[in-house]
């Protein structure tokens, strides 16, 4: 019971000053754990952590620099880090259950990225280990690349790129003028005000767009936020929106919440626009609303199943833009990904707080 009560210490958060965090992780919301490593059960100052090598980046290499006494070891195949992690109390870039089961010491997993649902459902994670995060390092990123999308389907690119693809210059296109619109006074429903939902919700609003959001635990917002509402609000909000946005997270509440229902209480002029997780949206259901015209169009950067199959009905639907899970990719996302990479690091090393520390039973 004591144990239990201790890590539940660790999911109680608190804002970080700016002033303490690498320049390029200032101003997007990371918190850190009120409690310090070194009072975490079972921490020590590590001697051996795996690292995993990504986009062809030697990260153990880069990070060696900041703890000189402590073995980093570059992994860059699941293979390759169970065959290492004998002695290693951390685990970079990976969490797969074989690794979580050959590890005889390991204390601590740091993701690059933000979903981290397949890790914390794993039994190893369960037992006391320390799971951090990529939370909110993409979210200007995929910001960017939800308007993009955004854009894409009101200003009817999608159209126009199939005349392109056939050396055709039809301004016809469009089949009509709902197609063909601006985003200026329309609303944005944003289903998910977290880092991404947040940066999302900022950009539509300086565009001039009335913005609506849910999000899972309170109702609490930016005040270019008109209303938000809780999670179960977000099918009656719906009907309002001309644009909405899933950047929620894969939870149970949200798993398959897009569904038949959701897409027939929208407008038959609205867009869904989904960069969230790609198994909250049923995917029939979604393909149906679009070919009945049940909602004007949809643009998806993540789908279910991933990847998409070359035969999938996805592909040849008119009116859904499909990208294939890209929009946390830039030169920017990664330097803050090494950037709290490495302030973790020097954290855990120096047994202070952890940034962006992940509550096992919520899956974020």
């Amino acid at each position: 019971m004591r144990w239990n009560w201790i890590l539940l210490g660790l999911l109680v958060i608190v804002p970080v000053q700016a002033q303490e965090l690498p320049e390029n992780l200032e101003g997007l919301g990371l918190r850190e754990s009120t409690m310090a490593s070194r009072d975490m059960p079972g921490w020590k100052v590590p001697d051996k952590i795996l690292v995993r090598s990504f986009f062809g980046q030697d990260v153990a290499a880069m990070l060696q620099p900041l703890t000189p006494d402590v073995e980093l070891v570059a992994v860059t195949t699941v293979e390759d880090a169970v065959a290492n992690i004998d002695g290693a109390q951390a685990l970079f870039g990976f969490c797969e259950r074989s690794i979580l089961e050959a590890a005889d010491s390991l204390h601590w997993v740091q993701s690059y990225f933000a979903g981290v649902e397949n890790c914390v459902s794993l039994p190893a994670m369960q037992g006391g280990m320390v799971l951090t995060n990529g939370q909110r390092l993409s979210s200007p990123t995929i910001a960017d690349h939800t308007m993009a999308l955004t854009y894409g389907l009101v200003r009817g690119l999608d159209l126009f790129q199939g005349a392109q693809a056939e050396s055709r210059w039809d301004m016809q296109a469009a089949p009509s003028l709902m197609s063909f619109g601006e985003l200026s006074g329309r609303t944005m429903l944003v289903v998910g005000l977290g880092g991404i939902g947040s940066q999302v919700a900022q950009r539509a609003h300086a565009l001039g767009m009335k913005v609506l959001a849910t999000r899972g635990s309170r109702r609490e917002g930016p005040d270019y936020i008109e209303y938000v509402g809780l999670g179960h609000e977000a099918i009656h909000l719906a009907k309002k929106a001309d644009i909405v946005v899933n950047a929620a997270p894969l939870t149970d509440a949200t798993r398959g919440m897009f569904n038949k229902e959701f897409f027939a209480a929208m407008k038959p002029t609205a867009y869904f626009v989904s960069v969230g997780r790609g198994q909250s949206t049923v995917t029939a259901d979604l393909i149906t609303a679009v070919k009945t015209q049940q909602i004007a169009g949809a643009a998806l950067d993540v789908v279910d199943p991933e990847p998409l199959p070359a035969d999938h009905p996805i592909w040849s639907t008119p009116r859904i833009i499909v990208t294939p899970h890209v929009a946390a990719l830039s030169a920017e996302t990664w330097q803050r990904i090494w950037a709290l990479v490495g302030e973790n690091l020097r954290r855990y090393v120096a047994g202070e707080p952890l940034l962006s520390v992940v509550g096992i039973e919520r899956g974020y």
